[in-house]
């Protein structure tokens, strides 16, 4: 067998040279992404342009697999199995950055309609340092034995890419990983650092429709009408009361009121309300009482109305469901202690989770369970972090329009961490 991991020190220096050597080609990779991005479902292009360069680095390529989904493999002896995923898909914004790469593109949606798109997410860093990782990981193999899977996943933004490619088969038509790694380009750490996450590091994440009925009539006359606008602003009241009243103080939650849409005119008690929310938690076992905390609320509070049974409130919760993201912390602290070696003690720091979604952790959900690892890879400009923080403000979030990463300096980090981790895992 293969010496499979000589030393974390030995691989980051190969690493450091390989890294410069292809940093120029893999920011031209970058730019395409980024000023081509595609919708939800649509990644058509995305995937035909990164699966032509795994084949061209000697992977077996599936493609179209759960959608628009490419699944690369390569075996190079014995030895574990280590998954590595990329997400692909843009989001609906305009891009506001004045990079002159910017995306300029409008693309259609699963449903026809027309959107600006922009990588907003950073899913063109994610799709880089996949590619990164496959060519460093391939120019490396004398320092690992095994099976490397990878992954390009749709659809991550409306949550149905991760099950949709396990629904087609991903662990049973394809070797079944040991450990799933993954990382996210994250717009407030300065580019060259990582932070990693022991445990819940993203959220289960519900979207909830809430619509409340009521019997309408003439705003001169409420005593005739059953008001659905003051049923709906007592109901997004008491759903307050969910998380500091029902939860555990030292549990986490989030139950938002997004939207409220109802009425037509100033002297009319309109028929509805429309309610839309965003449910947040780490265990499922908060997650099933916020849900049914909801819907109790919801429905009692129109019986307290005196609203008849067929006109109670009607809860929807909708199949956009995210769940929590959980590190295993065995896998985060190798990984942590890998990663301090490659690029420094000082630039891989502890993250606390967060109530963001991400559906990477529906693969480490299968039975038998598999250890996972999504880690945060800075990309924000380290001298624009400094900035905002003296002038106290904030940097432009995730899904930002000016969302603007240093993906020149984000990248060779998150090739060099991920490479590095999978080869330790390797010698497992």
């Amino acid at each position: 067998m293969k010496t499979v991991f000589k030393t974390a020190a030995l691989l980051g220096a190969v690493m450091c040279l390989s890294a410069n050597a292809q940093a120029e080609t893999l920011m031209d990779v970058y730019k395409h992404l980024h000023a081509n991005p595609e919708l939800s479902s649509m990644e058509t292009e995305t995937a035909s342009f990164l699966a032509k360069r795994m084949k061209g680095l000697g992977f077996d390529v599936t493609e179209k697999f759960g959608g628009t989904g490419v699944v690369s493999i390569m075996k190079n002896g014995p030895g574990k199995t280590i998954m590595i995923r990329a997400d692909m898909d843009g989001l609906p914004v305009k891009e506001a950055t004045g990079l002159s790469f910017a995306s300029e593109v409008i693309k259609k949606d699963r449903f026809g309609k027309e959107w600006p798109v922009m990588h907003a997410c950073g899913h063109d860093i994610h799709m880089t340092t996949f590619l990164g990782t496959a060519q460093e990981l391939v120019a490396n193999k004398d320092l690992w034995s095994g099976t490397l899977v990878m992954i390009l996943q749709p659809a991550e933004e409306i949550s149905h890419g991760a099950k949709d490619m396990l629904k087609a088969g991903l662990f049973t038509k394809f070797p079944r990983p040991d450990y799933n790694l993954a990382l996210h380009a994250n717009s407030a750490m300065p580019a060259g650092m990582v932070g990693i996450t022991s445990g819940y590091a993203l959220a289960n994440v519900d979207s909830v429709d809430i619509t409340v009925r009521g019997i309408g009539g003439h705003g001169a006359y409420p005593q005739t009408t059953k008001d659905p606008v003051v049923l709906a602003s007592q109901i997004v009241l008491a759903l307050q009361t969910i998380v500091s009243r029902e939860v555990a103080a030292q549990d986490s939650a989030v139950v938002t009121v997004g939207a409220i849409n109802g009425g037509t005119k100033h002297n009319i008690i309109g028929e509805e309300v429309k309610l839309q929310l965003t449910v947040r938690s780490y265990s499922d076992e908060t997650r099933d009482k916020l849900l049914a905390s909801i819907t109790r609320i919801s429905e009692n509070m129109g019986r307290v109305a005196g609203l008849p049974d067929d006109k109670l409130p009607l809860v929807e919760i909708k199949d956009e469901y995210t769940p929590a993201a959980f590190n295993d912390p065995e896998l985060a602290q190798k990984a942590m202690t890998v990663m301090k070696e490659v690029i420094g003690n000082s630039q891989v720091i502890a993250s606390d989770p967060v109530m963001g979604g991400e559906d990477f952790g529906r693969y480490g959900r299968v039975n038998p369970k598999i250890p996972g690892l999504i880690y945060w890879l800075g990309a924000a400009d380290p001298l624009e972090v400094k900035a905002a923080k003296k002038a106290g403000k904030s940097m432009p979030s995730l899904h930002s329009p000016f969302f603007k990463p240093n993906a020149a300096k984000a990248i060779p980090v998150g090739v060099e961490t991920m490479t590095a981790t999978a080869v330790s895992l390797f010698g497992d």
